[in-house]
Parts: structure tokens; sequence; C-alpha cells
């Protein structure tokens, strides 16, 4: 069938976020690849993936597009779900043949609802999607295919057996090709990256059991299933050759260094490439395979704190200690690592001394920059559960993005309340990055380098445009 993925366009200033279409509208607006698209389109021949938003593709740009297919697969989320289907909905008013399905964590973890949302939807899939969409391509028909719900023509609502988890990486085609044939790497950029940048998976799953993240526990599950490193090299190398202009390679497992000689072998590789990279991390990286990899060329770890208190990581089972983190964090210091690195406030025992604590924890350890998100808890995941065994998520913050599209803090406790956690994001911000010290070193960093100082006066510009967002009403 002749296919279009599509990443739909949401709200004004729509952040991609981490694996495309998580949250909406953040502090300083980036763009991550849409990897979880690219990777069936690379399985579907003469397909099409269309990103809108990098793109600056508003509705009225990509219903044209209606006509000219047979089969639609849009990737969807929580937050991004109610505008996903009206782009849906638009698509079937001028093609009423095409098929339509969504892919991705929210559909997965309630098919069943997200196929009684809109008559629009024929499918949804379950968790790995890949196989499943090259299977609805070839025109296999929708009962007989593995991982998948659908609307039977009576109407009815159709669960088929879950599709065996994916244990061979390297059967995935190279998502290069995609990103070469339908996207701008130019589109795509990251502050804490350098741009133009690109990004793709070695792997998919966690061993962590983190209670509030989305991906492993509605998705890629925990184990960590990886392709060879052999595999990964060849890749990049191909990756370098096509877009020479590419200035760093993001490798965005969730967990790189979940396999530490594994990452020790791809290092040695992309050393002979001579490509700058990064990755995803734990704070709990050995000096001696952090010396490996910085010289292999890393760069940049992006690395999961989430607070400085540790009964808070054990609540959360992060499976770290603030002890090593601090142990880590130095070792990265020492050998010329930069770290970007995101904590969460409002997680279960959150109270005003343990934000006190992170924001002190925070500063002490001093990551060249840094992210704060709010503890979102996301259907499918156990900060979901608990928080509705609890009472901590009421029908009134139930929401996790508002009207226009800004995340808001939708978890409460007995001594916090909904705005000290909403507060507390800014505070951590502003104690963060006000402190002259932080302040002489970006501009340090902005006069050695002026592409350096164009992005940090957009992050900037930005930051302070959403600060006035929070405090202005709708």
């Amino acid at each position: 069938m002749k296919t279009l993925f599509l990443h739909p366009p949401s709200f004004e200033g729509f952040d991609g976020g981490a694996g495309s279409r998580y949250q909406a509208r953040r502090e300083v607006r980036s763009f991550w690849y849409p990897t979880w698209l690219a990777q069936p389109a690379a399985l579907v021949p003469d397909s099409k993936l269309v990103d809108a938003p990098p793109a600056g593709l508003g509705l009225a740009d990509i219903l044209p597009m209606a006509s000219k297919y047979e089969l639609l697969v849009m990737h969807t989320s929580t937050p991004s779900f109610a505008s996903d289907l009206k782009v849906a909905e638009a698509f079937r008013e001028i093609n009423p043949r095409i098929k339509i399905g969504l892919v991705g964590a929210a559909v997965a973890v309630d098919p069943q609802a997200s196929l009684r949302a809109s008559p629009a939807v024929d499918f949804v899939c379950d968790k790995e999607f890949d196989f499943t969409i090259k299977d609805v391509a070839e025109g296999r028909p929708l009962r007989q295919i593995a991982g998948l719900s659908f609307r039977s023509p009576s109407g009815a609502i159709v669960h088929n057996p879950p599709r065996p988890v994916l244990e061979n990486m390297d059967e995935l085609p190279f998502v290069t090709e995609v990103y070469r044939r339908d996207l701008r790497v130019e589109d795509y950029f990251i502050g804490y990256l350098k741009h133009p940048y690109l990004s793709l998976y070695t792997g998919r799953g966690c061993r962590s059991k983190c209670t509030f993240c989305l991906w492993p526990q509605t998705v890629g599950g925990h184990r960590y299933r990886t392709r060879t490193p052999g595999n990964v090299i060849r890749e990049i190398a191909l990756a370098h050759q096509y877009f020479p202009q590419v200035k760093e390679f993001f490798f965005d497992d969730d967990t790189f260094t979940d396999d530490l000689p594994r990452a020790e072998e791809i290092a040695r590789g992309l050393g002979k490439l001579g490509v700058t990279w990064s990755c995803n991390a734990k704070a709990n990286v050995p000096r001696g395979t952090l010396e490996v990899l910085k010289d292999n060329g890393l760069r940049l770890l992006l690395v999961g704190y989430e607070s400085g208190n540790q009964q808070i990581l054990n609540n959360i089972k992060k499976g770290t200690r603030v002890d090593v983190a601090r142990r880590f964090t130095q070792d990265c210091h020492d050998l010329g690592i930069t770290i970007h690195g995101t904590f969460i406030v409002g997680l279960p025992g959150e109270t005003r001394e343990t934000l006190k604590e992170t924001i002190h924890f925070a500063i002490d350890i001093n990551p060249h920059t840094m992210q704060v998100s709010l503890a979102a808890p996301y259907p499918g995941t156990e900060l979901f559960r608990k928080a509705v065994e609890n009472n901590w998520l009421d029908r009134d913050h139930a929401e996790l993005v508002d009207e226009r599209g800004l995340q808001i803090a939708p978890l409460h406790y007995p001594r916090l309340s909904h705005g000290e956690i909403f507060q507390a994001l800014e505070t951590m911000y502003k104690r963060f990055y006000f402190r002259p010290s932080k302040i002489a070193s970006l501009v340090g960093e902005m006069l050695r380098s002026p592409e350096m100082m164009k992005r940090r006066l957009r992050e900037g510009k930005e930051f302070f445009q959403f600060l006035y967002r929070r405090a202005t009403p709708a």
C-alpha cells in the first residue's frame, strides 16, 4: 500500500521531545528525530515520512497528501492524542478510503479506548510495531496480524494476539536511509548537542525499573536488546558519508551504558571513524569505561539524576546512589566529559525540604547544562498506578498539558501542593542558571564560539518567553 508515516502538527511551539511527541511545550524548544516512525518506514518500500513540527508544516500544508496515500500511520502520545485525532479525522474526510493507524505508547497501553475515541482510526499497534506496520502495508488481512487491534467492518473492536518481542535487532534496516530520503537534518536541534546533529537507537529496552519512565514500561521492556557493535558502526559510517555537515551523533537508547563492554567496543569503532558522539547514561558509569569512551570521541552524556534525595531515588526504583552519582560526575568533570543533567520535581515522597535538597545537589555537582521536568504520571507506568491508588492524582489535575500545550503539575501530596511543585521548577532553573559562576561560564563559552553564542542567545530568549507564558493567563 502507498504509505504515509506522519508526525502531525500540534500545539504552536510544539517540542518534539524525547522519542518525538512526548511533551508538548517546554522551556527551550528542541526537536528529536522521528526514529520510531523512520524504522517501519525503512521496511515499507516507496513510503514517505513527514515530520510536520520541525518542518514548520501546519494542517493546511499536509492535508493535500490525504488523497495521494492508501495508508496513514501516525505516532501519537498522551499529551498530543486529542490533537492527533483531529488530524486523522481531517484526512478521513478528504479520503474516505484511506486506512488510518496509530502507534506509540499511548495506544499500546489502552487500545480499546484509543479505537473508541474516533471512528477515523482503523487500527492501533501494541508495543513494538515495526513489522506489524510492514504486514499492514503489504495488505495482509488485519485479523491475521499479530500485535494489532482493529475495527472490523461491523464496527466491533478486535484484539489480536501480541507480537513476540524482536530479539535480533540487526533485522531492522538503517533509519539513516529514511533520514536522507525524507528529512532535513538542519531542522533538528537540541541545545546541549552540536548543530546539526543526528540521533538513532542502537538497542531497545532498559534494565532500570524507574517507576516514572514511559518507554521501558510500555514499549521496550526491561531487557536491553541491542544491535551488534559492527552493525551500529556501519550505520554511523554511512550517516557520516550521507551527512558530512553533521557535527555530533547521539545514541538515544534509554541507557546506552547498560552494557559496558558493548559500549566500549562501539566507542573504539567510532574512534576509528573520527566522529563526535554522545549518549544517554546512568550516573554510575565507572571511571575506566568513561576513559575509553572519552578517548574515542565521546563528548557529552545525558544523565538522569532526577533527585538529590536518596529516599526519593529509592521510592522511584532508580537504582542509583547519591554518593555514586557525585563521584561519577566528578570523574566526568576531570575527564572533560560534558554533562546535560535532567531532574524531576514532584516525585513520590517530595517535600519542600527534598526540593531544596535537589536544588543544592544540582548546584553542587554542577552539570554543564540541565533541564527540570514536572513529574508526569503517564498511563501504563507504575507512577500512574500509584498516583491513582494513593490519590496523588485528582480529576481536576489529571491532564499532563493545558490548553496551550504547556506541561502542568498533575501530582500533589499531603505536604506539597500542585502549585508548590510547579513553582519549584522555575526556582530550580533560576537558582542554577543565574549564579554568577554559571553565567560567567556560559558567557565564556559563547565568546569562544560564534555558533554557541547564537544558540545560547536563542535559548535565553526562549527561556524568558517560557517564564512569561507560565505567568500569563490563557
